[in-house]
């Protein structure tokens, strides 16, 4: 099935996911130093929600899972702020340009960390496609080893985004990030969350300025395959209908 956005063509035949599926086994991804998710049938007394049981007609299950820590998930400026705003009011609108880059994290003493000119010089690689200007930014890190689709990120120091990198996505008029990472920022950085703030506008988190960034969005923990060449997409970034400050997504892109 073909579509046209902004008299570009797309085959929506072929979407290429760029999510990590939420499982409960010991394949998912980890972050944030809790357990893997659960994911098991309701028990009422001697029924068990699970047809191969023998003992109902449908399988239901709960599920328990924090969105931050299990794998792909889409956040607003909420995530940070004292008052609560909800990604499912910040993210209205689903389709968008993006640019997908990649770069391998600099070393700076013990931090392996994305830096303003790599972002830079990423971004203004020509392509042979002209587009209108890329809404979206999809950031891959080199080494790109599948295992980062189960990687148990707490207290390993991930490479993150410096503050100056996402001043200038910002400044960029980038609405969405995405990146392969937990987080944009460093893991133990005592809750300085220099590079959310800098993306979203954020000065004070507990009495929002009035030009912070309310529709503007982080999604983390995404992963790209190799195969996937840098360049323009068409990103379509869904996500849960959550009242929170995130939500488990999957994001999709389709070549132009």
């Amino acid at each position: 099935m073909l579509a046209k956005i902004n008299n570009f063509e797309i085959d929506l035949s072929k979407p290429i996911d760029i999510s990590i599926p939420l499982t409960n086994t010991d394949e998912n991804p980890i972050a944030w130093y809790i357990e893997k998710p659960v994911i098991e049938p309701v028990v009422f007394g001697d029924w068990i929600g699970k047809v191969s049981e023998g003992k109902s007609s449908t399988n239901f299950n709960n599920i328990f899972f924090n969105p931050h820590g299990h794998g792909t998930h889409t956040e607003c400026l909420g995530h940070i702020t004292n008052d609560f705003y909800s990604i499912n009011q910040s993210l209205k609108q689903f389709f968008f340009f993006a640019k997908l880059i990649t770069v391998e994290p600099e070393k700076i003493g013990d931090d392996f960390v994305i830096t303003k000119n790599q972002v830079q010089k990423a971004m203004s690689t020509s392509t042979s496609l002209s587009v209108t200007k890329s809404e979206a930014i999809i950031i891959r890190t080199l080494p790109n080893q599948k295992e980062k689709k189960s990687r148990k990120y707490s207290n390993t120091n991930p490479p993150y985004l410096s503050e100056e990198a996402a001043i200038f996505i910002r400044e960029s008029e980038i609405q969405h990030l995405l990146i392969d990472l937990p987080s944009v920022d460093k893991e133990h950085d005592e809750g300085k969350l220099l590079a959310h703030k800098a993306f979203w506008n954020v000065k004070d988190t507990h009495n929002l300025n009035n030009d912070a960034r309310l529709n503007a969005t982080i999604t983390e923990m995404i992963y790209v395959p190799d195969e996937i060449e840098d360049g323009n997409y068409i990103l379509n970034l869904q996500i849960a209908s959550f009242e929170n400050d995130a939500s488990p997504s999957k994001p999709i892109l389709y070549k132009i």
